[in-house]
């Protein structure tokens, strides 16, 4: 099958070099050193999934020429709508799957693609780092999750779910935003290391930040509960799960992100949000730990705590310090206490 990737970056570059390894034809796009050092050498992929590399085409856009079989969107939220109007042309008539953090991917794809034949979102659970041109390092195995835009999986999209396991493990899951929901619990392990510069690992081996990580996981939860909304089963993390965890205290809570980290292995994990502040880049912040704020906000509740944890990381990026885990501590003491 031929696949286009709109951003070969630590989850399109995965991607790209799993399908091209699979035997696919793939092109992508890619900015800058990255998409010099492709077209140089291709994107060089190592780390869990092994040692390969892709020698796939590349440009700042995808060629609308060429009649492709899935275009996959794997930009970060902060660049998905301009990307989208770049490649307008190749992505219309063809199906599109979205592979994105937060919870408005749907919405903006369905706002600037609307000439998609397909739209389906995705959800990346592997662990995956892209802090050097040309390369992308696993160091956290995991699966793709795709479903429907609105409504009940096609089975179209059932077949190119089954085409994609050719590569990367992939399930197709019933509820979409349920889905996105429990992948944005999973996210909160990506604000404390782009404060403090830790790795996951190092963050969940702290006690007093693996405490504040919990309560921002809780309160993450209950604010979806309050909305309605029922989890789909991700990496562990069930609806009946993250319910029982919500009602947790805080001590006993901490098993949570403990497993979390130990999925993870030994190589440090930088986390997505703490990778972009290294490369200079904006953070996808407002629409992780942002999106639970909002929520709440739409729903009559409150998030202090991950209030207070996409404030600080904005302060990383405007500052580029990071912040002593003292003083985190400190200052989130009592949003703990709120969640």
């Amino acid at each position: 099958m031929r696949f286009g990737i709109i951003g070969a970056g630590a989850v399109g570059g995965a991607l790209a070099a799993s399908l091209a390894r699979a035997g696919h034809r793939v092109d992508v796009t890619a900015r800058g050193e990255h998409l010099d050092a492709i077209r140089a050498g291709g994107i060089v992929m190592d780390g869990e999934w092994g040692a390969f590399t892709a020698l796939v085409p590349a440009d700042r856009t995808l060629d609308p020429a060429i009649a492709r079989d899935l275009v996959i969107l794997t930009v970060k939220t902060t660049g998905a709508a301009a990307a989208l109007r770049e490649n307008a042309a190749a992505v219309r008539d063809r199906p599109l799957l979205v592979v994105q953090n937060g919870l408005d991917a749907i919405m903006t794809a369905e706002r600037e693609a609307p000439e998609a034949a397909v739209l389906m979102g995705g959800l990346a659970t592997w662990a995956s780092s892209h802090l050097e041109p040309g390369r992308v390092t696993i160091t956290g195995s995991g699966r793709l999750f795709v479903g429907a835009g609105r409504g009940a999986p096609t089975p179209q999209i059932r077949r190119l779910a089954r085409t994609l396991s050719e590569a990367v493990e992939t399930t197709v899951v019933e509820d979409f935003a349920g889905a996105q929901w429990s992948k944005l619990i999973i996210n909160q392990v990506n604000a404390l290391p782009a404060i403090t510069g830790l790795s996951v690992q190092q963050v969940v081996a702290d006690n007093r930040l693996r405490r504040i990580l919990t309560a921002s996981m809780r309160e993450a939860v209950r604010v979806g509960l309050g909305t309605g909304i029922t989890f789909e089963s991700l990496q562990g993390l069930s609806d009946a799960t993250l319910r029982r965890f919500a009602k947790l205290p805080l001590w006993l809570g901490q098993a949570v992100p403990q497993a979390m980290a130990d999925r993870m292995g030994r190589v440090p994990n930088p986390g997505s949000t703490l990778q972009s502040i290294r490369r200079g880049q904006p953070t996808e912040i407002d629409a992780l730990n942002g999106a639970v704020v909002r929520a709440a906000e739409d729903s009559g509740q409150d998030a202090p705590l991950n209030r207070l944890l996409t404030e600080l990381v904005h302060r990383v990026e405007h500052t580029g310090e990071f912040v002593p885990v003292d003083e985190v501590v400190a200052v989130a003491d009592a949003a703990v206490v709120a969640a």
